[in-house]
């Protein structure tokens, strides 16, 4: 299946076997936690299925005009695959192997990463690859020093629009059936600024650790000393 744009093809054909990916290391140590702990919660929430894929700095491909394209959010989320896990060990191609993601994430480190780049040609930009190429409904750029956030829809006309956030400072994701935010604290060895989800009824969606803290309080309540 292919796409015409005005100044592009779009293919969606499986990444061969001899490509060689990319393998630049993460920005920094924050990263990989940060996206661990976005999944974690949905996870614990019931909130993925068994044909959900959430990734990290993991390859995202299409072809445009003949060549390969492969980007590697920082986070992401696709809600539904089509094929066996198996088959998306080392990348995933949108369309042909699943739905477009629902929404890519970026966390920004101290030295720009060409998360605002929306260079049209080959390797092609970050932004001009999930606003033109894959058309990713959400894009959310994070930046944990500051604890800022700005999340990007789509909007009719296909171009990114910068989204204003509701009375809590967080931002709707319609097909998530979620709200996602800052949120400031410690999990683990860092403390510092984080993103979290919120359900409907403004319920954040913890942790393992924080669900093992209540469970501890509402024993100790019972008068039931917690098994270590």
């Amino acid at each position: 299946m292919a796409v015409i744009t005005a100044n592009n093809k779009i293919t969606w054909n499986k990444l061969p076997d001899d490509f060689i990916l990319p393998e630049d290391p993460v920005d920094n140590i924050n990263q990989p936690v940060l996206a661990s702990a976005l999944t974690e919660s949905l996870e614990l929430a019931g909130r993925l299925s068994p044909s959900t894929l959430t990734s990290t700095n993991y390859g995202i491909c299409a072809t445009v005009n003949g060549k390969i394209v492969v980007k590697a959010p920082d986070w992401a989320y696709i809600p539904n695959l089509r094929v066996p896990r198996e088959e998306v060990i080392r990348s995933y191609t949108p369309q042909l192997q699943g739905e477009i993601p629902t929404i890519v994430m970026e966390f920004l480190s101290d030295t720009p990463g060409g998360e605002y780049s929306s260079q049209p040609t080959y390797p092609l930009g970050k932004w001009f690859f999930y606003e033109q190429v894959l058309r990713v409904p959400n894009y959310a750029i994070f930046k944990p020093v500051k604890g800022e956030l700005e999340l990007y829809g789509l909007d009719t006309s296909g171009q990114y629009q910068l989204q204003e956030p509701d009375g809590n400072g967080r931002y709707y994701i319609p097909a998530m059936n979620l709200f996602l935010g800052v949120w400031e604290g410690t999990k683990g060895t860092r403390t510092g600024y984080w993103l979290r989800w919120w359900d409907e009824n403004d319920k954040l969606l913890l942790w393992g650790s924080e669900l093992t803290d209540r469970l501890s309080a509402q024993l100790r309540a019972a008068g039931i000393e917690p098994e270590i």
